[in-house]
């Protein structure tokens, strides 16, 4: 039985500047606890290039590109159509990081919600997938998304009720999940786990952020996507090597890896 399970970490920001030190020796650790590629979502638009020349540098790294509603500060109107020059020359793999959080502070719901309809728009003309942050916002998002019947794709980092979630995978989305489950006191994400069918399961880090219970107040990393790994395998009473490989094909076919 392979001791390392090969995983896809569906959502690592490994772009950030806190990996600038120490990048490449990330990356080995990563590939070395059995994570063989990263979907990397933007969040403005100034950071495009980064990502692309990343994922240049890293064939094992997908791009993505987005502007995220917890950035709004730093979007422009234009940026827009910027985007949707920047996905026609680029290719990449999904849109995003977008979506709605009504968590933040002076959050400008409408603001919000114009930029999320835009990347909406040019993923259902361009046929991409969508990366979705919703916080406090996943009822939003939903009535938002019924209205592009056509986009597909992920809330990463998924905190809404588990109707919310069956109402989601009806629509064609994946949930993903990552260092917030590793939590004793995650009560309600452990029974979303449990019950959720595996077939529209994601696995993630969202590196450097959200680290697990394993490492409080540290960086997180994709290296410790495993950890995720097996507090699924534990909460399904599934095999590790079966969550996976299921969750692996799931990003690939979301994704067209």
């Amino acid at each position: 039985m392979d001791l390392c399970p090969r995983l896809i970490d569906s959502h690592a920001h490994f772009d950030d500047e806190s990996f600038d030190p120490d990048r490449a020796e990330a990356l080995r650790r990563a590939e070395a606890a059995g994570v063989e590629a990263q979907v990397i979502p933007a969040v403005k638009a100034d950071w495009w290039p980064r990502i692309r020349q990343l994922c240049r540098d890293y064939p094992s790294l997908h791009a993505t590109y987005g502007l995220h509603p917890m950035f709004l500060a730093d979007h422009r109107p234009d940026h827009l159509d910027l985007l949707a020059d920047w996905i026609e020359l680029e290719k990449p793999v999904a849109i995003g990081e977008c979506g709605l959080d009504f968590y933040i502070d002076d959050p400008q719901p409408e603001q919000q919600q114009h930029y999320f309809e835009g990347q909406l728009a040019i993923a259902s003309e361009r046929g991409l997938p969508v990366i979705i942050h919703a916080r406090r916002s996943v009822e939003e998002v939903i009535n938002t998304l019924r209205r592009y019947p056509t986009v597909v794709g992920m809330l990463h980092s998924y905190a809404g009720s588990e109707q919310q979630a069956l109402r989601l995978i009806e629509m064609g989305f994946y949930l993903s999940f990552g260092g917030p489950i590793t939590y004793e006191r995650a009560k309600r994400l452990h029974q979303l786990v449990k019950n959720l069918p595996l077939s529209s399961i994601l696995l993630e880090t969202d590196a450097p952020d959200q680290p697990g219970s394993q490492h409080r107040g540290e960086r997180n990393e994709p290296a410790y996507l495993p950890e995720v790994l097996a507090v699924v395998s534990q909460l399904r009473d599934e095999a590790p090597e079966v969550i996976a490989a299921q969750t692996s094909a799931n990003t690939r076919r979301l994704f067209r890896l």
